[in-house]
Parts: C-alpha cells; structure tokens; sequence
C-alpha cells in the first residue's frame, strides 16, 4: 500500500502490467528491424478510448508524432497505438511522413477500426527511413491479448538501448469501484527536460473525458518525466500518452469530481515510478539518484535547483567515484536560474550533514564514501527561503556511457 499527503491508499501491483486495465490488450513481434530482439508492437483497447498525450519540444518532432496529433484530433479517442524500435523516423522528411501514415493504415485496417483511432510511435536511429516491408509483415503478426506474456513481449518490442524493461501498475477505488493504472516505458539515453528519449504508454479503465485526462497528465508529467534526466539530451520522439477505456465505471471524472485528487494521485505514482525506471536505467549507470530541494520561494525554483543538482556533470561523475564533494552540488546550485540566498543554504547526502547556513560541517568521509557506494543516492538541500518543495531524478555519469554513445550506430 502507498500512501499519499492526502491518505489516499492505494495499492502497488506488483505483478501487474499495462493490460491490467480492463478493457487492454497487447502483443510484440520480431518483425526484422533489430537482429533478433522483438521490435514491433501494439495496444489495443475493445473501445475507443478517451486518450490524452505530450510531446518533446524539440524543434524537430519525428514524423510519429505529428501523424498521432492528428490522429487524435480527430475526435480525442483511440483505440490502438503501434510502435516500433530500431528506427526513430526522425529527420526523414515527406516520405517519413507517408510510412508514418501508413503505418497507421495497415494497423487499423489489421484490427478492424477506423484509422484516425490508432496512434504511431518510433525510437530508434535518426534519420533513417523505416523499412516498411518489414513493418508491413510485423502488423500482420500482432494478435493482441490480454496476457502477462503479451504485456512482456509489448515492453520488449520498444526498448532500445534499455537494460531492462519498465513497467508499473497501480489500483485505488473511487466512487467505491476500483480503478487500475498499467504502463509500459522506454529510455535510457538523451534523458532531459520536456522528455527526450523516451516513450511512456499508460492504460487505465477510469471513466473520463479526454479533456479532462489531458489536464491531469500535463500537471504530473511536469513533476515526474520532465524531472528526470540522464546526460542533459532531448530528442525527437518523446511521448506521454495515456489512454482510457471507462471499464471501471466509476462516475466521470473532471476537476469537480470529489475524488479528482485521488484519480490525480494515481497518475502521479505511475508517472513518478516509471520515471524513476528510466532514471535508474540511465545508460552505463550504476546508481539511481534522487534530489529532494526544500525551502523554496515556489515550487518552479525547488524543481529547477533539483534538476539543475541532479543533471551535473561534476555531481554524477562525483558520485560514480564515491567522492562526496559537496562543492559540485553548491556549484549547480549557484548557476541556476532559481532564487538562492548563498548564505542559508543547507546538503546533506544521504543523513550525513555537509553545509549548513551555506558553512562547512565537518562529517566522516569513510562513512560517506560507504554511503555512495549504495545503488540508490539521496540528496537533500534546504535554501530557508520558503515553503515550497521540488524533486529530481538521474543517475550517475560512468565510463560505459562513453562507450555506449561511442558505438550507437554501430
């Protein structure tokens, strides 16, 4: 059970996946694009769907992206999502449109609905046109169901440089029925804000409009993947997206619904849990990294400090040496963009104290050293300047980083 500021109980699924929504299904295929790892997959949903999704704000938005906006657009309802790894169809012109669109087209025609009710997805290698012949044979393969397998083979078809795959599910009741969360994600690298590299796929079975499902995901993507990071990259691809099948029958959900809090509060964990996935799977890392910032004059200030801590070079590659050296994270902190007063500023890593009132305090460095050489690292800054409070999430900057983005395409 997790526990929120507002009591909320709500129950972590463990064994549950993105098709533990009612109403989902899922399957992923080797269709070709990758040696030999599945690399072509769908959600299918028994009804169209209220659906709700955001976008990397890079100037260069793949042609996936543009094809699932206007898929959406349409009427604000899906019904499926076809994705495929190995090639991004990113900076490939009017051609990486058509294939997008005729991705879009052989998927719908396959499962039988209306083509403005499936959304398209890649990530992979940019600048490269998709082999469409290849994707055109995967399509026919996929037999979406609503199987554990099926959810593993989905989670494995997107991955690309992953480690491992990334998948959450959550339940809580509203209106006295039980509505469940599932999701399924990708990335590892070109981590940054307004996402980067990074795919993020939710189903719920709540009962709600896609107006209202799009305000809540643009508040908790703010405070969950737009505060992670893994190298400071963006990239052409990213999405959010979540869909809706209603199956919970709970009473519609809107901002006025007495329990909008709660159905907001669920989101947030999944947002939050897949976001920290990514962040822990960052690529070559070692150790996950949370960044906890108190004190702030508003709640923008505390989330920029705790990025701007937490995407630093000198503080990842510090902690990936075990060197608790305090002076990179005052550095971050003193060229941020967020009101600091540089003389009540307090660090801690982990429980060891390290600053306070912006002077030094003398700590153990066996005991420090023993702290970061543990897989998950907490550090926490209090600026005394107000209440507000913001959180970030990344990892620490190794060797195998270097080689890993030396050798991409290879």
């Amino acid at each position: 059970m997790f526990t929120t500021t507002e009591d909320i109980k709500i129950k972590n699924l463990k064994s549950g996946s993105i098709v533990t929504p009612k109403g989902f299904k899922t399957a992923g295929v080797h269709a070709g694009l990758r040696y030999a790892k599945k690399d072509l997959g769908v959600i299918y949903c028994e009804v169209p769907a209220s659906c709700g999704a955001v976008y990397t704000q890079s100037h260069f938005q793949a042609a996936p992206l543009k094809v699932t906006q206007q898929s959406i657009a349409m009427e604000q309802k899906l019904q499926a999502l076809i994705v495929n790894s190995a090639c991004a169809n990113a900076c490939t012109g009017e051609q990486g449109m058509l294939d997008a669109f005729k991705m879009r087209d052989l998927c719908a025609e396959h499962l039988g609905i209306d083509n403005h009710l499936v959304a398209v997805s890649s990530t992979g290698v940019i600048g490269e046109l998709l082999q469409m012949d290849k994707i055109a044979e995967g399509i026919k393969q996929l037999q979406p169901i609503q199987t554990s397998e099926a959810a593993e083979d989905f989670q494995t078809a997107i991955l690309t440089t992953d480690i491992v795959m990334k998948k959450a599910c959550y339940q809580l009741e509203i209106d006295g029925v039980t509505v469940t969360f599932g999701g399924a994600a990708k990335g590892s690298g070109m981590i940054h804000p307004n996402m980067a590299t990074m795919l993020a796929f939710i189903t719920t079975d709540a009962n709600i409009e896609s107006e209202h499902l799009q305000t809540a995901i643009g508040e908790m993507t703010d405070i969950t993947f737009n505060q992670i990071t893994v190298d400071g990259e963006t990239s052409t691809n990213d999405t959010v997206l979540v869909m809706a099948s209603g199956f919970a029958e709970n009473k519609t959900l809107s901002p006025n619904h007495p329990e909008w809090n709660k159905f907001k509060s669920g989101l947030h964990l999944i947002f939050q849990d897949l976001a920290k996935q990514i962040a822990r799977d960052g690529e070559g890392a070692t150790k996950l990294v949370e960044v906890k910032v108190h004190g702030a004059t508003t709640n923008k200030d505390a989330n920029i400090i705790a990025k701007k801590i937490v995407g630093s070079n000198l503080v990842k590659t510090a902690i990936y040496g075990t060197d608790a050296n305090w002076g990179r994270i005052i550095g971050a902190i003193g060229h941020s963009d967020a009101e600091v007063n540089p003389e009540t500023v307090d660090v801690s890593i982990g429980s060891i104290e390290m600053l306070k009132g912006s002077q030094p305090v003398a700590f153990s460095e066996e005991l420090a050293k023993e702290y970061l050489s543990q897989d998950e690292i907490i550090i926490e800054v209090h600026l005394h300047l107000g209440e507000s409070t913001g959180t970030a999430w990344g990892c620490d900057l190794t060797y195998d980083y270097v080689k890993i983005n030396a050798s991409y395409r290879t």
